[in-house]
């Protein structure tokens, strides 16, 4: 089983610059190679495969913090299962993992959310996206300084709440802050839930 994320920049059209694409490259780097792994395509949409389908979650809330860092934002669909078709071009690729990730970000407009996931499994995936519903409530109105500490926390899950802070350049008790106020500890214990479920639908 793999995982496919497959995503567009919300409101793209009217953002006056597109160094907008040069960040999301950046920010779509560190998932390995483009365009075989990553590809950004059509200007503002975007392919990921995540292998291990277990991240999957975390690589998407990843993104969106990141994006939210540059006060921007994606719509996300998360698709599992197999790929039965690898091509030079990520977007070329094949499989039950492309087809759901695809089908599904066609009715993120009209849902209006912004991450949903789709396994095939209904009662998995409408009890996953419940609860991505209401996470939603809060990490799509994530400000800077709050989704700024989400990226960097998720990125070095080792550091202490101090080395968080040298990081960031603040002290220990703006990083207690940041971290209520982004409702960091939610996000994780979702992403814990979340492996732990993937884990036993895994063929």
């Amino acid at each position: 089983m793999t995982s496919v994320i497959t995503g567009d920049i919300i409101g793209s059209r009217q953002q006056k610059s597109n160094h907008w694409v040069e960040d999301l490259k950046k920010i779509l780097s560190p998932f390995g190679k483009t365009p075989t792994e990553w590809e950004v395509y059509r200007g503002d949409e975007f392919q990921i495969e995540i292998k291990n389908p277990e991240d999957a979650l975390l690589a998407a809330i990843l993104v969106k913090a990141h994006l939210r860092t540059i006060k921007s934002d994606a719509r996300m669909s998360i698709g599992f299962g197999d790929k039965t078709y690898t091509a030079e071009k990520i977007s070329e690729s094949n499989g039950v993992a492309f087809i759901n990730s695809g089908e599904l970000f066609e009715t993120l407009k009209k849902q209006k959310v912004t991450l949903a996931m789709r396994t095939g499994d209904f009662a998995f995936d409408e009890k996953m996206n419940l609860m991505l519903q209401l996470a939603l409530t809060f990490m799509d109105s994530w400000l800077v300084q709050s989704a700024e500490f989400v990226a960097v926390a998720i990125e070095n899950p080792t550091l202490s709440q101090e080395e968080l802070g040298q990081k960031l350049g603040i002290n220990q008790a703006a990083v207690s802050r940041r971290q209520k106020r982004a409702q960091f500890d939610l996000v994780m214990n979702l992403d814990r839930y979340f492996r732990t479920q993937i884990k036993q639908l895994a063929p």
